[in-house]
């Protein structure tokens, strides 16, 4: 029996929600339906793509290679969905699109490949900046749209925005932390331990508004412009990082395992979404974007924790 679309779209909402209760409310049936789904799913792939845990479940490293292939196929439906509301070879010219570092990396590239396979005819400039130039190319007009960080916004009077995924921050820890038995770790706790930070616009901003509010000054000892860099720190337990999901991956580059734990004191999410100026006419090229924007897949899990 092949797999199926309805299979990989339960497969999907399962592993974004981190549980299957979470996926079939997503979808909209019952529980005992998603797991027969995926076990015939499990069973027709010959891969294990959950560890099951009494918390929910957690991707293995098959479910991971698996998910991003499911993304692709569930993207590429919409996207002939979309295809059949607009014409695409009706829609030409160019897209100046700002974003800002941490989007460039993480959410940006398949967001464009599907905009590109939809309106092939649209040529999108890509600028990347810093997210307060981004808004100043926008309030002038330089700029049609971006995507980017809407929680730390300056001139939300000037812009609209609307947000696409919202991206928890986890404890970052290597496997043979002290850590690793507890299922939440409140800040109090953390600030005696090695942090390493992330220097990067959004993240910076983010991180001090998080320590500020609790009153704590974290024990940083290195600071890095590199996740990358962040991973494999974490990873060889030279300590531990505070980091939205959306940059979550499991294993180093050197291939060492990475964990992630909640956080048990109530934190912002970080919010990714696509912004432009509040009361201009939006160009074609532009509201075609938003259109593809609004159905974008998330992309990474929003529960890491099993």
């Amino acid at each position: 029996m092949n797999v199926t679309l309805r299979q990989i779209a339960y497969f999907t909402a399962v592993a974004e929600a981190g549980s299957v209760s979470g996926g079939a409310a997503a979808v909209g049936i019952s529980q005992s339906a998603i797991t027969d789904a995926l076990k015939a799913l499990e069973e027709q792939t010959g891969a294990k793509l959950f560890e099951r845990h009494a918390r929910g479940v957690i991707l293995t490293y098959p479910g991971h290679q698996f998910l991003r292939h499911a993304r692709t196929i569930l993207a590429a439906v919409a996207d002939a969905q979309n295809a059949l509301k607009t014409l695409p070879e009706a829609v030409q010219g160019t897209l100046p699109l700002g974003v800002t570092t941490m989007v460039s990396g993480y959410f940006l590239a398949d967001l464009l490949a599907r905009f590109r396979r939809v309106f092939p005819n649209v040529t999108v400039e890509v600028i990347e900046e810093e997210r307060s130039y981004i808004e100043h190319l926008m309030i002038n007009g330089e700029i049609a749209v971006a995507v980017m960080i809407v929680s730390t916004l300056d001139n939300r009077d000037a812009l609209e925005s609307e947000i696409l995924v919202r991206s928890e921050s986890r404890l970052w820890l290597p496997p043979d932390h002290r850590f690793m038995g507890r299922e939440a770790i409140p800040l109090a706790e953390i600030v005696d331990e090695p942090l390493i930070a992330l220097a990067v616009d959004e993240i910076v901003e983010a991180s001090d508004l998080l320590w500020r509010a609790a009153g704590l000054i974290p024990k940083r000892v290195l600071r890095t412009a590199s996740v990358e860099a962040v991973r494999s720190l974490v990873a060889t337990g030279a300590g531990v990082a505070i980091l939205p999901d959306m940059a979550y991956r499991p294993w180093s580059l050197e291939g060492d395992r990475i964990e992630a734990r909640p956080l048990a004191d109530p934190l912002p999410t970080l919010d990714v979404g696509v912004v432009w100026r509040r009361g201009s006419p939006l160009s074609t090229q532009a509201e075609t974007f938003i259109q593809v924007a609004r159905t974008h897949p998330a992309p990474r899990l929003r529960s890491l924790q099993a």
